[in-house]
């Protein structure tokens, strides 16, 4: 029999420590969520998941046609996108799992056609459907619809949620007003209440602090600002042509608008909140449309339909930094936040 051979481990103990503790740190960090931007391809009916530190395009997944907005699940896996349809009236819903780039399921929503704004409260889906004039509440758990109200109004586009979840708002083109729908009471007389404003409004969003709800017109290019505690508009100013979208920073400074007349063929107007003046306009041929704010507010990133691209705007530099080839019709835009 040979001799017994002793095998010495060439490692002394602190030296092992520090080894299993970098393999630890390099697996969780490879188990890290990275931040991503979806961008919606209305006229190829795709969603372009992209990177936004390199700014490349990581794979495109074809949904429903004429996909215009969408919502990211609150554990980050998943993207909801609202198939609005081309000239046949969209009605379904996509859910796509974000990092297999594929998605898993179509949720057939029946009557349900146009659904069009979309938005995550506590854990689940809200959006509407704007030929039947109401809102639905989309359970991504149980891939069912668990909650449907009627808005009383026309044409209802966009929506947005207040941070503290208990009112929801509706921008109803076709009626000119605001819808504004408790979501913490049953569907009971008073839960909800038309506000009106002026020409075709659109473009809607909520301050972080909840106290001011902007809307912006399609017909005059105003903004009608609503005091949220009051459900009543407590001022009113011009700053474009026809406004589509707008968005506040995450510090509530700033407001970052789109108007696609505006300018020679589109600008991006950049407004502050509290003074209502016009800090910057930018000129963006091509249609702008969709925003979407990093987390950090230092960079903001646009559609631009007819160009087929976003655009990555320096909100310190006030100036367009990068752009991304993105797809035909880029329109709405999500962000999937990162997470150790």
């Amino acid at each position: 029999m040979p001799p017994k051979r002793r095998v010495k481990l060439n490692c002394s103990a602190p030296r092992c420590l520090l080894t299993a503790i970098l393999f630890c740190c390099a697996s969780l960090a490879s188990a890290a969520t990275p931040a991503r931007l979806i961008v919606l391809n209305k006229n190829e009916s795709t969603a372009a998941i992209v990177d936004p530190v390199s700014l490349k395009i990581l794979a495109r997944v074809t949904v429903g046609e004429g996909p215009h907005e969408a919502a990211v699940s609150a554990d980050g896996k998943l993207v909801v996108v609202a198939n609005y349809g081309a000239q046949k009236p969209g009605n379904s819903l996509s859910i796509i799992d974000i990092d297999a780039a594929r998605e898993i399921r179509r949720h057939d929503l029946g009557a349900l056609t146009r659904p069009h704004g979309i938005q995550l409260n506590n854990g689940k889906v809200y959006f509407t459907s704007e030929l039947t004039r109401t809102v639905a509440r989309y359970d991504i758990a149980t891939d069912k619809i668990d909650w449907l109200m009627g808005t009383g109004s026309s044409l209802g586009h966009m929506l947005v949620i207040s941070p503290d979840g208990k009112f929801l708002y509706t921008s109803n083109i076709g009626s000119d007003n605001v819808s504004a729908i408790r979501l913490d009471s049953p569907p009971i007389p008073g839960a909800i209440k038309q506000i009106a404003v002026s020409g075709r409004p659109e473009a809607i969003d909520i301050s972080p602090d909840g106290g001011e709800l902007w809307v912006g017109h399609i017909s005059d290019g105003t903004i009608a600002i609503i005091d949220t505690a009051t459900h009543t508009v407590k001022e009113s100013f011009k700053v474009g042509v026809g406004l589509n979208r707008l968005k506040f920073s995450p510090d509530g400074k700033r407001v970052v608008i789109s108007d696609p007349r505006g300018g020679e063929s589109g600008e991006i107007i950049i407004v502050d909140s509290a003074t209502r003046k016009i800090i910057q306009r930018i000129g963006t041929p091509g249609v702008p449309l969709g925003i979407q704010f990093a987390p950090d507010g230092k960079r903001v990133f646009f559609s631009r339909n007819q160009a087929k691209r976003v655009e990555v705007l320096d909100m310190e530099k006030l100036a367009i930094t990068a752009s991304i080839e993105t797809g035909d019709g880029p329109d709405g835009l999500a962000w999937r936040h990162a997470s150790p």
